[in-house]
């Protein structure tokens, strides 16, 4: 089949939408690729990208999306592949990720990241040949509304998605303050990705401040909270069991994540604390809310995680996703 790559222009917006819309109906998770306009305007800000495959006749193949928070940022989010019908078995999703990889790297991107779903492994795989290692696992990431052309019949229950990091260049030296339970599986992260972090104790007069700094972002299409933490402090414990009653009890919330700043020594002395309260392991993930990598840990209400619903396409993966779901508490 004859290809053409190219990026689309601002005034494109639509083409995303009509690719989203023929494979997933209205029940994609991300709602701005539904709105041209919304589509048009960070293509023409630059916080999105999107590069399509098209046949000989200009007809559409394969999408590939990637986004960043602002202008600038140094490491992007790779989201909306869609590949229609009557491309599949051409390796499109492979070629057209391609393209959009030696683009981001000639850009001076230190790196790419995606969730694929973890209910088959195929998209998983394909990133991996491309470059890219798994970081970690969210459990119950992936609405129930959720269904694609891909995956007819599948069961409608939460679905988990695996974290895979694609380094493009060499990021910044730094020093990373995992908690020391969790030194061994960080720093198998840090290695096989690449990744100039160098896992370090934090002093021993080290101090707390008194209040934690953070930020709560609720993604009501996927009816989950992620909660980033720019500052640490001493009372980390007693505030996220209260926003977290907030957002389970509240708000009805499924999943809660939070994120804790690895360049931060507090991290190292506090992370034990949430796990009292039933919060888990669940990777290594760059968020631009931190500037730079954080521990991301989860906790699930009225979600249950079966490792045999859950597919791994390496080795790596599977030591991996053992790790996290072994940090479950054990009422999970």
């Amino acid at each position: 089949m004859e290809v053409n790559f190219r990026f689309l222009g601002s005034d494109e917006g639509a083409v995303l939408t009509e690719a989203i819309e023929a494979a997933y109906g209205d029940s994609y998770d991300v709602r701005w690729v539904y709105d041209a306009a919304e589509v048009a305007a960070r293509l023409s800000d630059g916080r999105y990208v999107s590069c399509v495959a098209e046949d000989a006749e200009g007809g559409l193949l394969c999408h590939m999306g990637m986004s960043v928070a602002a202008a600038g940022d140094s490491v992007a989010h790779s989201g909306q592949a869609v590949t229609l019908a009557a491309a599949r078995g051409q390796h499109l999703f492979t070629r057209t990720k391609s393209f959009l990889i030696d683009w981001a790297r000639e850009q001076g991107f230190a790196g790419m990241y995606s969730e694929a779903t973890a209910a088959h492994p195929y998209s998983q795989r394909a990133n991996i040949e491309l470059g890219a290692h798994e970081t970690g696992f969210l459990l119950g990431w992936i609405p129930a509304s959720v269904s694609n052309d891909a995956t007819p019949g599948a069961a409608r229950r939460r679905g988990s998605a695996a974290l895979l990091y694609m380094k493009l260049n060499d990021g910044h030296e730094r020093r990373v303050y995992a908690p020391e339970r969790h030194h061994e599986i960080v720093g198998q992260t840090l290695a096989l990705c690449e990744l100039r972090g160098t896992l370090a104790q934090p002093l021993p007069d080290a101090e707390l401040a008194p209040c934690s700094e953070f930020h709560v972002e609720v993604e009501a299409d996927h009816n989950l909270a992620l909660i980033s933490v720019r500052v640490p402090g001493a009372d980390l414990e007693t505030v996220i069991a209260a926003e977290r009653h907030h957002l389970f009890h509240r708000l009805g919330l499924d999943a809660v994540y939070v994120d804790l700043p690895l360049e931060t020594p507090s991290t190292a002395l506090v992370a034990g604390d949430l796990e009292r309260l039933g919060v888990s392991y669940a990777g290594v993930f760059p968020n631009s809310h931190t500037d730079g990598d954080v521990l991301r840990m989860q906790s699930l209400h009225r979600v249950r995680v079966k490792a045999d619903d859950i597919a791994v396409a390496s080795d790596h993966g599977r030591e991996l996703l053992e790790y996290v779901l072994a940090d479950l508490p054990q009422t999970a």
